[in-house]
């Protein structure tokens, strides 16, 4: 099968919606497919993943839910997108955030194929959506699949466009994260290490597990929060860090995919303290598949992954007295600890790419007969 994979990102920046059409498109080229990546790009920048990008445009940074969002905002890109469409003849174009700007629409206009839209954004307020749906309602009407890949991203769009949407999760390298990799020999001086992963943006919640470490430090002295991402802490994480003279307190900063399971593995505890917007929670998945035990804020992206007692620990979002006694509750009882990592590790085998790529194979399928009837080919 030849697949287009749309991203409406800029494929050479890190982010949840690069990672997954990247990996996905991976694993479906191991199943014998062959994909190509049709998305922005910024010619300055490596791209690990070159070989599958067909480069459409150059990005610029958006503000978009708390984060930054780097899209192609050319129209000039419709006669591009148009030749390569009618040159190429994919049987499935599988668009991610297809009613993002501007690429996925550009692809939607002129497809004469079957359409298959991922969806994977969830936010409070609906004014990504709802500000442009009589504009772009022509396009979604274009797609003859709908995926979200959980049930608050299903929310979040179906109270605008109302569908069927078959929910089909993120997926994650299993194997990368589960492997026995040895841990950063300086964390590994009998300090409970609690980590944190993530972009510093405000949305991510940081400051709430600042303040919450600052409480457990002063009766708990031998702790330590590493904190691995890219940016920089915000006015607020700045401010508890100088009022409470926060110690053991390290910012790695950006880490590479090679090197990232070797954090979990040095870490004890997991904590994810994000204050909304996630519609899903990778980092959640590379947590549990390293075995370590969960802390993360009650919100419904998450409780599609984490049950309360289960895997992890759910805290009330924006709460960090709460957050405080979650952490104590771990931090002083490994046997607790042992259990939710195992427990875990158990369910983000669901999760492999493998699993989930066979899922979306699946579902081209049933769109693919939906459209052409048994025969499951484009009429010529």
């Amino acid at each position: 099968m030849k697949i287009g994979m749309v991203s409406p990102y800029d494929f050479t920046w890190p982010g949840g919606v690069t990672a997954h059409v990247a990996q996905l498109a991976r694993e479906l080229g191991r199943s014998g497919h062959e994909v190509q990546v049709l998305a922005p790009h910024s010619p300055s920048r490596e791209c690990q993943d070159s070989d599958l990008l067909v480069p459409l445009g150059r990005s610029v940074p958006l503000p978009s839910g708390g984060s930054i969002a780097r899209v192609s905002l050319s129209w000039w890109l419709y006669p591009k997108v148009r030749a390569l469409l009618k040159k190429e003849k994919f049987d499935i174009i599988h668009l991610h955030e297809p009613m993002a700007p501007i690429l996925p629409l550009c692809v939607l206009e002129f497809s004469d194929t079957v359409n298959v839209g991922t969806f994977h954004a969830s936010y409070a307020r609906q004014h990504l959506y709802r500000m442009s749906s009589p504009i772009i309602k022509r396009w979604q009407q274009r797609l003859h699949g709908n995926i979200a890949v959980s049930p608050a991203a299903q929310r979040y769009v179906n109270n605008t466009f109302p569908g069927d949407y078959e929910i089909i999760p993120n997926g994650i390298d299993y194997d990368h994260f589960s492997a026995n990799v040895r841990p950063f020999p300086k964390y590994q001086d009998g300090k409970l290490n609690i980590l944190f992963v993530g972009r510093l943006e405000k949305r991510k919640g940081l400051r709430y597990l600042l303040e919450a470490y600052g409480r457990l430090k002063w009766e708990m002295p031998d702790i330590r929060l590493i904190v691995v991402g890219p940016g920089n802490p915000d006015r607020e994480s700045y401010r508890v860090i100088s009022s409470q003279n926060l110690q053991d307190v390290e910012f790695v900063g950006r880490a590479s995919y090679e090197y990232l399971p070797r954090y979990y593995a040095s870490a004890d505890i997991f904590c994810s303290p994000a204050t909304g917007a996630e519609s899903f929670g990778i980092v959640l998945l590379e947590a549990m598949a390293a075995g370590k035990p969960v802390v993360a804020s009650d919100i419904e992206g998450y409780r599609g992954i984490i049950t309360h007692g289960e895997q992890g620990l759910l805290f009330p979002k924006k709460d960090s007295d709460a957050l405080a006694d979650t952490l104590r509750v771990l931090a002083r009882d490994p046997e607790l600890r042992q259990k939710l990592g195992g427990q875990g590790n158990k369910s983000a085998e669901d999760f492999r790419w493998e699993v989930v790529a066979g899922r979306v194979e699946n579902y081209y399928e049933t769109c693919l007969q939906a459209a052409y009837g048994s025969s499951r080919t484009r009429p010529v």
